[in-house]
């Protein structure tokens, strides 16, 4: 026969299990409103393109891939990476291969760019991958890919202060974030969300830092979890190729 305290145990297993159950959800940052591509930068490669070899936008993701297969590279991951102009220049900083083709917007305006604070991903020879403030960018000859936007999602650990829990200001997102060991995560929103639900999505994750890329354009290439988006008209590209 059971006694008293075994019953008692019995009737809130149920109750024990589920509670498990979300938090085993929320460490692993499992959220299906979301598809994620996370890579180690010490070991694939990770690029970010704008033009093609004549000097023209690639825009869309079929370009990329096309021109990226003349290459000789397979693409296994893509989307697009950070706010453009009408012409399809970069909005912020973009280096390329080393190159600075456009310099750091440190500008005070209207729009999610200048949502302050905003920031910067890059990537450095040595594979090292960073997200940060615009203020705390510094240029080195180290830096082998960059690109600006914003507004940051994450800052040091902490939702940015502006998201409001519950907003209504909905969109399609992507954005990118870095892990504390060092990987890369990318992420977009299957359906429009808030900036706050987008934050915490990185921040569940893990990442210290993230940034948000764009939104409502937003477009993602990941065959390998059957999410295959060609189409769009961007300034830059982030791409992993092998």
């Amino acid at each position: 026969m059971l006694k008293f305290n075994e019953v008692k145990y019995l009737r809130f297993l149920p109750l024990l299990l589920l509670t498990l159950a979300i938090a085993a959800f929320v460490v692993k940052g499992e959220d299906d409103r979301f598809i994620s591509y996370t890579a180690d930068p010490k070991q694939e490669a990770i690029g970010m393109y704008w033009k093609d070899d004549r000097g023209k936008p690639y825009g869309s993701i079929a370009n990329l891939l096309t021109g990226l297969s003349k290459q000789k590279k397979n693409v296994v991951f893509a989307m697009n990476g950070g706010m453009y102009m009408q012409d399809q220049t970069p909005l912020g900083l973009y280096i390329e291969r080393g190159q600075t083709l456009q310099l750091l917007n440190t500008k005070n305006a209207n729009g999610n760019f200048y949502l302050k604070p905003n920031g910067v991903f890059y990537l450095t020879d040595s594979n090292t991958a960073v997200v940060c403030k615009t203020e705390d960018f510094k240029p080195n000859k180290h830096i082998r890919y960059a690109t600006q936007s914003g507004p940051m999602l994450v800052v040091d650990g902490a939702i940015h202060p502006a998201f409001k829990q519950g907003s209504t200001n909905v969109n399609v997102r992507n954005g990118v974030g870095v892990l504390p060991d060092g990987k890369v995560v990318f992420a977009m929103s299957k359906t429009a969300v808030n900036f706050y639900d987008f934050a915490l999505y990185f921040k569940t994750l893990g990442c210290k830092n993230a940034l948000y890329l764009d939104g409502f354009v937003s477009r993602m290439y990941l065959p390998e979890k059957n999410w295959v988006e060609k189409d769009g008209n961007f300034g830059v590209m982030i791409a992993v190729t092998r």
